[in-house]
């Protein structure tokens, strides 16, 4: 047996059975996903002898990549494990998803004051990716995460997996990528997933006007405010250009201002159509087409007046409503 086994006990078979299915939101824009990838990860593993890659199932029996480490036998652990080079896009918050199993240190036997319940959470942020080599005064100390459940021998028979679900954010980030490393100093760990995300507001239409896809500001609180542009044949409502806010959490909140549907048209849903033949609408301010008044027409879509009938007139300072006459205005 190698040393490294020696080191794991019985822990990891019920990989086969942990459940890591979570569904996107909507809010969400995913830059790494480790679950989603069943090829090799090949994540950096400093010492060599420390993280191990090996293969599992979910809960659906797709085939799935993770991390483990069990080196509870000896004193002073320090297991690191890197990710690739994270492109961050435009994004300036970043959100890190894990989702992990660990060992009662308990439920271990001869392992009293060398065996650890948490393990340390880091990223280094850089403009490039700088290949395999990695220096661990580089990394910023996210969080230590601990888990919620940990399992036991008994668990291990059963077959009863606990999985722990924590979420940490980064940022404000202003280079171009960044790294993540997972430091172990002596638990029993299985990293089941890692999924890095940022949320933005997605494009939305609301009173007529388009508000583009925006990604959320840097802070927590931080609202982002857009201004949105009218749909095709619409315009601005005077002195009240629409704006919208994009919230932290990627939701659009409550909207100012709106655009509306000009002379020719009216609204249809998030749409503005022409008034049909025999119909007219003189006026941005007016809401809907009305039809042509008495021994008037108009012959094609999109009227903002209607022409009168020959043998009929209208003063050209009457207002369109007014039917026309067979009399001539002089």
């Amino acid at each position: 047996m190698s040393p490294r086994a020696a080191q794991i006990p019985l822990f990891f078979c019920l990989l086969l059975f942990a459940h890591t299915a979570d569904a996107q939101t909507a809010k969400e824009v995913i830059l790494l996903d480790s679950k989603a990838q069943q090829t090799e990860l090949e994540w950096i593993s400093s010492p060599s002898s420390g993280w191990e890659e090996i293969s599992g199932l979910d809960e659906n029996y797709t085939p799935i990549r993770t991390y483990q480490v069990c080196q509870v036998l000896e004193p002073n652990q320090n297991n690191w494990l890197r990710t690739n080079w994270i492109s961050k896009s435009n994004a300036q918050r970043i959100f890190v998803e894990l989702k992990f199993t660990l060992r009662d240190c308990n439920s271990l036997p001869g392992v009293l004051g060398t065996c650890k319940e948490t393990f340390n959470l880091y990223y280094y942020e850089t403009d490039y990716d700088s290949g395999r080599n990695m220096r661990e005064n580089q990394y910023v100390k996210i969080d230590t995460i601990a888990a919620d459940e940990s399992f036991t021998q008994g668990d291990l028979g059963e077959r009863k997996m606990k999985l722990n679900t924590e979420v940490r954010e980064i940022g404000p980030l202003s280079k171009k990528g960044f790294y993540l490393a997972f430091q172990d100093v002596g638990a029993c760990i299985a990293l089941v997933s890692v999924k890095v995300y940022y949320k933005k507001c997605w494009t939305i239409i609301e009173n007529l006007a388009v508000f583009p896809d925006t990604v959320t500001g840097s802070e927590f609180s931080s609202l982002v405010e857009v201004r949105g542009t009218c749909v095709s044949n619409a315009e601005e409502e005077a002195d009240n250009s629409p704006k919208m806010h994009c919230s932290a959490e990627g939701e659009w909140l409550v909207p100012i201002g709106k655009c509306i549907c000009r002379a020719g048209y009216q609204q249809k849903g998030d749409t503005c159509e022409p008034c049909g033949r025999g119909f007219y609408k003189s006026s941005s301010q007016d809401l809907q087409c009305s039809r042509c008044p008495a021994h008037s027409f108009s012959d094609r879509e999109g009227s903002s007046r209607c022409d009168c009938e020959d043998g009929y007139y209208r003063a050209y300072s009457d207002p369109s409503y007014i039917a026309c006459t067979s009399e001539s205005i002089i």
